[in-house]
């Protein structure tokens, strides 16, 4: 949302908000931008008819007095895709969905655009080196890139935000449950792609990977007037310890790496073949890149250990980013530490998705707060039900945040990576001071 306000007074609007907590880097970056309220709260006087819309953002309630104030006055209220469709309404939309890589895919193609003069709105759910901003729109431009989440819209649309882009290019990287507190099943969670690629335009363009057996079947099967185009993962090897891939006989070596990297480095090049840039034009501008913000983000590294922090959560995500590690690590102790934190991998009968997915850790961690259950209202979780559902020999469980930081750094290996993965911050850690010490 800080980000939708900052892009929107860059177009030349009046923006005005409010929030009753605001963090960094929102806090930061709103006060840079002379957005930041001037007072804490819900001031439902300050919503008259005077305003031209009003963007709900997913976290609001519905009892919020300002919302309210706004549907008493018959006020148009948006939810924050809804007015990013009505941005970009007649431009090309390009969206980027899946349970997993559509950050890095979004990231990848807007550092190729850029890098080939290209012009183009967007929207990315993290930061992306060479972008001031996560979110940016224009007047001009004839192209958006969104990343399409599935989570819901607003307290009143129920929507997933993917629903509301309607893209004539689509990319779908995979299907793996997630978001249990919305979509309690694996069939509700996989209708919201059903219905994603249904209500795509005539002649409009999915691009899907066809390693994933459930979305292979939805793309064959649905939406016959819709032009399908599968990828898998390129051929890769490992020189130097440097991630490569070829095309026409050339060695493109990458600043990413792991095999679902690579996965997600051809959905990518698929994209951007649409929108004008040759396979040349692609491998030139990707050599470069180093990854999204929190997505195998290099915190710090020495001659014998790198830490690594990734947004990973969900169980593909986990076992991605496991694998990714130990391959491009093999000769290294391999520590990941995984946080419980969202509402899928607090519910005790989701938990059994996770088995597996920590077995190429050399040493597998797994943290949880107690006060995140209390906070979500979510039946309290054990170190048992933790261990049980993981089956991981030697799996270490802690609840409490000290206990965990004076472990990790009591482990003294001579040669490691430090794998951190959360969609949290592990009770406020300091992710950059705790890299340091655990090189130190």
């Amino acid at each position: 949302m800080h980000s939708l306000a900052i892009a929107l007074k860059g177009k030349g609007h009046v923006v005005t908000g409010s929030d009753d907590e605001i963090f960094d880097p929102a806090k930061t970056q709103l006060q840079i931008h002379g957005l930041l309220p001037s007072e804490y709260g819900w001031h439902p006087g300050r919503i008259t008819k005077d305003i031209d819309a009003v963007i709900l953002g997913m976290h609001a309630l519905t009892d919020n007095p300002e919302l309210q104030r706004a549907l008493e006055l018959g006020m148009k209220v948006y939810s924050y895709p809804e007015f990013l469709y009505l941005e970009t309404r007649n431009k090309t939309r390009v969206v980027i969905a899946g349970s997993h890589g559509k950050t890095t895919i979004t990231s990848m193609i807007m550092h190729v655009l850029r890098h080939n003069g290209y012009k183009f709105d967007y929207m990315v759910g993290s930061k992306v080196e060479g972008f001031d901003n996560m979110v940016s729109l224009s007047h001009d431009n004839t192209i958006a890139v969104f990343e399409g989440d599935e989570y819901l819209s607003s307290c009143v649309d129920r929507r997933p935000k993917f629903h509301l882009y309607k893209p004539q290019l689509a990319l779908i990287s995979g299907i793996a449950w997630d978001h249990v507190n919305v979509f309690p099943t694996y069939e509700e969670y996989l209708a919201q792609f059903r219905i994603f690629i249904e209500n795509m335009p005539p002649e409009g363009r999915l691009i899907y990977c066809q390693e994933d057996d459930s979305l292979r079947k939805l793309a064959e099967t649905l939406n016959p007037k819709v032009l399908k185009e599968p990828y898998s993962t390129p051929v890769y090897s490992i020189i130097n310890g440097a991630f490569c891939v070829e095309y026409d006989g050339i060695a493109c070596m990458l600043g990413v790496f792991g095999r679902h990297n690579m996965q997600n480095l051809e959905g990518a090049r698929h994209i951007c073949s649409h929108l004008g840039v040759t396979d040349r034009q692609f491998f030139d501008a990707i050599s470069d890149f180093r990854g999204a913000g929190k997505r195998l983000q290099l915190l710090g590294e020495n001659l014998h250990k790198a830490v690594f922090l990734d947004f990973a959560h969900s169980p593909s995500k986990v076992e991605a980013t496991v694998s990714a590690a130990k391959e491009q690590f093999a000769e290294r102790k391999l520590i990941a530490c995984l946080e419980l934190h969202t509402y899928s991998s607090l519910n005790k009968s989701f938990l059994i998705h996770y088995v597996g997915t920590m077995e190429q850790a050399d040493d597998a961690i797994v943290y949880y707060n107690p006060e995140t259950l209390k906070h979500k209202r979510l039946p309290m979780i054990t170190k048992d039900d933790v261990k049980g559902a993981f089956k991981k020999k030697d799996l270490k469980v802690f609840n409490d945040k000290e206990e965990l930081e004076s472990y990790l750094l009591s482990q003294k290996p001579s040669d490691a990576v430090y794998l951190l993965m959360s969609s949290g911050n592990f009770s406020g850690m300091d992710f950059k001071k705790f890299s340091r010490e655990l090189l130190a």
